[in-house]
């Protein structure tokens, strides 16, 4: 036996050829014998039978089938953006089938291992999908298993759009996450997350397989995902080479999974750092909810004389200005009528946003002949559709046909449209619709073979074509429908599908929070809760002051992009806003920019009721939500599971109503139907 000390990594080879590394936190084996592997936490799971895997030639191939499993190179001392570690590599290799290699690198003082899984040949060869990781089963022993806090699995869409939701539900379940998931006990919250941190060619998918309440029959983490919820009509595209790699996968094991989740964020933010910003969080108004294809010039311009004259000065604002931002039908005014409205705006001293669907096509087959803009005649729209494999127009998607981003038209295309938008002086664009720049289909570039090398491609033109050295001055890119990952080509994402003013849109976007709040600073600058809706949107009905009240408090916990979405021209509308905009404690919990995190994560395909955050002083922050739009409700809130000191006693300010009281060990929350608070903990001096 060999024993070797890697630094703070404790690397074991046996004569009966097991690798052991052990870095105190987690312990990473490999039997060369069988070509499997296993991953034991600190907290009791145990991650068994291990393999990689690739489709080649109709058949998929494990890396256990292998017939010589052996070390591939010497450990390689590590030093990166992670830290110190070791890495090792296991060859597999067999008669007539490509090499597989398996990479792991763990890492000191680190909960996590990174991996990732190499196809190799002297030949070229084509795979549309690769198993980093396929665990034939993942265990908690007996001593840790808790009746009545069953394991949860955290299902997290490919992207926002048609009113998906996050999930976590307990075992048994079967199913599908994209690019993360974590598999987690909510009681205690121990936790393992998995989840992929490159995104630059494959769509990566997590299948769970659980027929028993207490543990995981199958797992799958592969590049090469597509279904209707990656929206794709097409299977995932091919890649071709004599070397094809996986993407790379992130496992840690946690104490608490939100630790996780936030340690996953961050390990993405370390391999691609999110687009940077270096002002505040946007504060303004959206033109959608107040208008959609009503949208006109009096709406917009009386908007920016509302804010500035009402309530900007009582403190609703950021920086000192506010975007007031054009959504769809912004083509409703003229060229003159747009100039006027953006100059107004300017001299109130806020800053014109506008909106955009780069990759969208929303006219029928009476259009494809029309002129792509930008191109001189060159090209018509019927030349930039995406196609599929015998050339026919991809199926629609929300009304619209996708465009191929890798098509030298569409890049003509983002220019006019970008050199437009720069001339007119805009400084915020919402970029709407972005998953269709994603789609699998048969891509102009024939170098690129896959959605996400696609939009990968034609997101890093469009944004180097708004960036800060180009424009002149920082430009604030949102995305609004589009794919989780990739993200580091705009500064913010709607972390829901659309969301109004009811306490159900608020509920449903705090679905997104419940499960997505780590996406907030990590994978984007900042995540957006969609416009605030005070009082009602053009095809809803009016809602109740309590409903309008906590659609502003999810927005302000959110992270958050903190735009209105109101026509202030409604007197009910322009009360509630300078009611409630001009309320300083709440607006400046905004300003900090940071999402709650919830307290609970069993609540399946709902929201969490309760969510906590703390800011720099040490003050912690507590959110309270009651979505029942008829009924009172009375909450008992343990300060413990807040993460605060049950025998401290603390004094509690109310943010909204400005009251005063004092709890300690737990305290009462009374909420009408549809009501929401926001409190700020002070602890007292014993």
């Amino acid at each position: 036996m060999l024993q070797e000390k890697h630094a703070q990594i404790n690397v074991v080879t046996s004569s009966e050829e097991v690798i052991q590394l052990d870095n105190g936190l987690i312990q990473l084996r490999v039997d060369l014998r069988t070509g499997e592997a296993s991953y034991h936490g600190k907290q009791g799971f145990e991650m068994n039978g291990i393999v990689s895997a690739v489709r080649w030639m109709g058949k998929e191939l494990h890396s256990n089938q292998y017939q010589q499993h052996g070390l591939h190179g010497e450990f390689v001392q590590i030093e990166d953006e992670f830290g110190q570690g070791v890495q090792i590599a296991i060859r597999h290799e067999a008669s007539l089938w490509p090499a597989m290699i398996q990479y792991m690198t763990i890492y000191e003082h680190q909960p996590f291992v990174l991996l990732r899984t190499d196809v190799t040949s002297q030949d070229v060869i084509k795979v549309n999908r690769i198993s980093v990781l396929k665990a034939a089963s993942l265990q908690v022993p007996a001593k840790a298993k808790v009746d009545a806090d069953p394991l949860h699995v955290l299902q997290v869409p490919f992207d926002n759009d048609k009113w998906v939701r996050y999930s976590a539900n307990p075992l048994p379940l079967e199913i599908e996450s994209y690019e993360v998931s974590a598999i987690f006990r909510n009681e205690n919250r121990h936790g393992l997350v998995l989840g992929s941190l490159t995104h630059d060619v494959w769509k990566t998918g997590i299948q769970v397989h659980g027929k028993q309440a207490d543990g995981i029959d199958a797992l799958d983490v592969y590049g090469g995902a597509s279904s209707t919820f990656t929206r794709d009509s097409l299977p995932h595209g091919y890649v071709s080479g004599r070397t094809i790699k996986s993407p790379l996968v992130f496992l840690g094991f946690y104490e608490d999974y939100r630790e996780g989740l936030e340690a996953y964020g961050r390990a993405n933010a370390k391999v691609t750092p999110a687009l940077p910003w270096e002002s505040g969080v946007p504060f303004g108004w959206n033109s959608w909810s107040a208008a959609a294809d009503k949208l006109d010039y009096d709406l917009y311009t009386s908007t920016s004389n509302f804010l500035k004259q009402e309530v900007q000065a009582e403190g609703f604002q950021n920086e000192g200005t506010l975007y007031i931002n054009f959504d769809s039908f912004w083509t409703n005014l003229s060229e003159d009528q747009m100039q006027d409205a953006v100059q107004l705006v300017r001299r109130n001293g806020h800053k014109p946003g506008t909106y955009w669907t780069p990759f969208t096509f929303w006219g029928g087959v009476a259009q494809f002949d029309d002129e792509v803009e930008g191109t001189n005649g060159k090209y018509t729209y019927r030349d930039i559709l995406l196609k599929d494999w015998q050339g026919e127009v991809l199926p629609d998607l929300d009304g619209g046909l996708a465009i191929d981003p890798t098509h030298p038209g569409t890049l003509e295309r983002i220019d006019w449209y970008t050199d437009k938008f720069i001339t007119e002086g805009f400084e915020y664009i919402k970029l709407d619709f972005m998953a269709h720049g994603a789609l699998e289909g048969v891509h102009h570039n024939p170098i690129i073979t896959t959605g996400i090398a696609a939009y990968h491609f034609g997101m890093s033109y469009l944004t180097s074509k708004l960036s800060p050295e180009r424009v002149g001055k920082p430009f604030f890119i949102n995305l609004s429908i589009a794919p989780l990952f990739p993200a580091h080509f705009a500064h913010s994402r709607r972390v829901s599908c659309d969301a109004f003013g009811t306490i159900a849109d608020t509920e449903y976007m705090l679905n997104s929070v419940t499960y997505g709040w780590w996406i907030n600073d990590t994978v984007y600058r900042f995540n957006d809760p969609d416009h605030s809706v005070l009082y009602k949107s053009y095809n809803q009905d009016a809602t109740t002051r309590h409903e309008g009240r906590s659609r502003l408090t999810g927005s302000v916990i959110a992270g958050t992009v903190l735009l209105m979405g109101d026509d202030f021209r409604e007197e009910e509308a322009a009360w509630r806003a300078k009611a409630w905009l001009t309320n300083k404690d709440i607006i400046n919990v905004a300003r900090i920019g940071k999402t709650f995190v919830p307290v609970e994560g069993n609540n399946g395909s709902g929201a969490a009721d309760v969510f906590v955050q703390s800011d720099a002083d040490g003050d912690v922050y507590v959110a309270v939500f009651n979505y029942d739009g008829s009924c009172e409700v009375e909450k008992n809130i343990d300060l413990a599971r807040l993460g605060l000191d049950a025998a401290a006693g603390y004094r509690v300010h109310d943010l909204w109503d400005g009251s005063e009281s004092e709890a300690s060990g737990s305290w009462n929350v009374k909420l009408h139907p549809a009501e929401s608070k926001i409190y700020r903990l002070k602890q007292m001096e014993q």
